[in-house]
């Protein structure tokens, strides 16, 4: 990556990107702006808005410090910052869909963002459509003369299905739709939307930005041709986020990179490990070589995160809550990217296509920084626990 005309790596960049010292008498870390009233100079300047600084919603120093540093990973023309990881999902869909558009989302997308398609985008008159998460280039078909947004998650939500973006962005841009991707669970490090033809990239900064499972925080990146319309929609539903909980994120951010990849090693040993342990019938991980869309993740990404779902051979719910309930180590709790291991049945009833054929029930886990072995054990509490209830 480049700053300032030079080449450094990752980790250098996100402990140095978003804010200069220079600017705050040296501080290392950038100030904590509240603020909702700036004072003009003069009137002039007030009829004119002619500061950088005009409202607390519309931007703060604090605010900038984190936005600069997701456009310095993203490789975006602008960034906003939203209260949480559906409000970044819910903006930018208000902000570029109108009454009689039609809407394709992914049928493996985030359950929260299909209830809010379902409710409110189709009571304010949007169209909204799913489609196959391996459908490609074949989306084509599917996209419509009024189709104004194809949304993306991949891999994705609970079972990881690795889409085909830069193919599915080209039919997308042929016929004049704008792409819109939930790149949370490779974060930018591993996967970099807009470098593979998506316009909007979504992000719940709540996960492995922040990490600590302590603060809720969305962010939007946006190329430049589709940068002012975002921040002209942000404006306008004034939905913006804390200080308190920008300087969080900022802080979670230096040291991403760092966590992230311990994330990602723990994850992919216990993944190869359940593989081959009595009582499991699959392990959806996409950088597993056993996962059927291995090739094109190894095409597009270039690392993988700690969440991945496993399927219990046979069972049903009874063992599935016979799995959780034997757990120590992992919490029982949602969201995830935090330093602690978690893990939450997974529900598929709600998809209409991607329902899969599974030879038993699925469970996600949240690998966290906890010790591998520790982690294995407290699995295979589960899985003992899951066979005798079966």
């Amino acid at each position: 990556m480049a700053k300032d005309g030079i080449q450094i790596g990752t980790n250098t960049l996100l402990a140095h990107s978003g804010n200069n010292p220079r600017d705050y008498f040296g501080f290392v870390n950038p100030p904590v702006v509240h603020a909702s009233t700036v004072l003009y100079p003069d009137a002039a300047s007030m009829a004119g808005r002619s500061q950088k600084y005009t409202y607390g919603t519309r931007g703060t120093p604090t605010m900038d410090a984190l936005t600069l540093a997701v456009d310095a990973l993203e490789g975006s023309a602008g960034t906003i910052a939203v209260p949480s990881g559906l409000a970044a999902v819910t903006v930018p869909l208000l902000a570029f869909l109108a009454a009689g558009d039609h809407l394709l989302i992914v049928d493996s997308v985030y359950h929260p963002t299909r209830q809010f398609a379902d409710t409110m985008l189709k009571r304010l008159g949007v169209e909204v459509e799913y489609y196959d998460p391996r459908i490609g280039a074949g989306i084509s078909s599917l996209i419509r003369p009024n189709t104004r947004v194809v949304f993306t998650e991949s891999p994705g939500s609970n079972t990881y299905e690795v889409q085909d973006i830069p193919a599915i962005a080209k039919a997308a841009h042929e016929a004049g739709a704008i792409v819109m991707m939930d790149n949370t669970w490779a974060t930018p490090l591993y996967f970099k939307p807009l470098d593979h033809g998506v316009d909007i990239s979504i992000h719940a900064a709540t996960k492995y930005p922040a990490g600590h499972s302590d603060v809720l925080l969305g962010t939007v990146s946006a190329n430049e041709t589709h940068w002012k319309q975002l921040f002209d929609g942000f404006c306008t539903l004034g939905c913006c986020s804390g200080p308190d909980d920008i300087y969080q994120v900022l802080r979670g951010l230096r040291t991403m990179g760092v966590r992230l990849e311990h994330h990602r090693k723990s994850a992919l040993d216990i993944a190869r490990w359940l593989e081959e342990q009595a009582g499991v019938a699959q392990v959806l991980h996409p950088a597993l070589e056993s996962h059927p869309d291995h090739a094109l993740w190894k095409r597009d990404f270039c690392g993988s995160s700690g969440v991945f779902s496993i399927v219990l051979d046979g069972g049903g719910q009874k063992a599935q809550h016979a799995f959780l309930d034997a757990l120590k180590i992992f919490g029982l709790g949602y969201s995830w990217g935090g330093y602690e291991s978690l893990a939450v049945p997974v529900h598929l009833g709600d998809r209409t296509l991607a329902k899969g054929s599974y030879a038993g029930s699925l469970i996600r886990l949240q690998i966290g920084l906890e010790d591998v072995e520790d982690l294995k054990a407290d699995i295979a509490r589960g899985l003992a626990a899951a066979a005798a209830a079966g």
